[in-house]
C-alpha cells in the first residue's frame, strides 16, 4: 500500500528549528498546504492559521485553511474536497480529545485518509499526530486510549521535554506489551517515509522505548494500520 510522506512533530510547530517543513513542502510537489487547526478550536483557531500563514509563507509558499473546529465542519463539502484533493495537510496543536471526536468515522477523516494513500504530506502537530496513532496516549494522565489508527501500533508522547519524569515512567509503565512509545521534543519531528522507513528530524530529540527501554528507530512499524 503506498502512501505520502508523514511527519509527527512533537509541538512548537511553524517556529524556528522546523526546519523539516521545508523537506515536506518539497516532499508535496506543492507550493500549498492544507491547514487543520481542528484541534485548536478553543484556542483561537484563526491565530493558529495566520501563524501557519506567515511561516511557509517564507518558505515560499501558501496556505489554505479548513476551518474545521466542529463535528458539522468535518460533514461539509467543501471542507471534504479540500482535504481530499490536498497535496500537503497539516494538523496543528491544541485538544487531542477534541480532535478526535470531530473526525473520528467522518467524511472529513476518510478524505485525509485517501489524500495520505495517495501520496499527500501529512504532518500533525503534538495532538495532530496523536491522534494518528493507536493506541493514543492520553496527555491528562499519561495513560491510553483510542486513537485514530492512521498508523497502528505506535504511542506517541509529543512535548516531551516538558514531561515530568514520573508521568514519563507511568507512560511506559502502561504501554501495552510489545507497545513502541515514541517521545520527540518541541520543533522535531519523527518522519516516515513512503518506503516504512523512519528518521528524526528537527532541534530537538526523538527516543524511542519499547518495554520500558530505549531502542532504535527501527522498532516502530514500516507500514499504517
Amino acid at each position: 500500500m503506498t502512501t505520502g510522506v508523514l511527519a509527527l512533530v512533537g509541538g512548537a510547530e511553524w517556529t524556528a528549528g522546523c526546519d523539516f517543513d521545508r523537506v515536506l513542502l518539497e516532499a508535496s510537489g506543492a507550493d500549498e498546504v492544507v491547514i487543520l487547526p481542528t484541534a485548536a478550536a478553543f484556542e483561537h483557531p484563526d491565530r493558529v492559521a495566520a501563524r501557519a500563514a506567515e511561516w511557509f509563507e517564507a518558505l515560499g509558499a501558501k496556505t489554505v485553511p479548513v476551518p474545521v473546529v466542529d463535528r458539522r465542519g468535518a460533514l461539509d463539502e467543501a471542507h471534504v474536497q479540500a482535504v481530499r484533493s490536498a497535496r500537503f495537510v497539516y494538523l496543528s496543536d491544541g485538544s487531542p480529545m477534541h480532535l478526535r471526536s470531530v473526525l473520528m468515522r467522518s467524511p472529513l477523516w476518510d478524505a485525509l485518509v485517501s489524500a495520505w494513500h495517495d501520496g499527500a504530506v501529512l504532518a500533525g502537530s503534538a495532538a495532530g499526530g496523536m491522534v494518528l496513532c493507536d493506541p493514543m496516549v492520553d496527555p491528562r494522565g499519561g495513560a491510553f486510549t483510542v486513537g485514530l489508527g492512521l498508523v497502528g501500533q505506535v504511542g506517541l508522547v509529543p512535548h516531551v521535554d516538558t514531561w515530568t519524569e514520573d508521568k514519563l515512567h507511568r507512560t511506559l509503565q502502561l504501554a501495552p506489551p510489545g507497545l513502541p512509545v515514541v517521545g520527540v521534543e518541541q520543533r522535531t519531528a519523527v518522519v516516515r517515509e513512503p518506503d516504512g522507513v523512519w528518521r528524526a528530524e528537527g532541534a530537538g530529540r526523538v527516543t524511542v522505548w519499547l518495554g520500558g527501554e530505549e531502542v532504535s528507530l527501527a522498532a516502530l512499524p514500516a507500514g499504517p494500520a
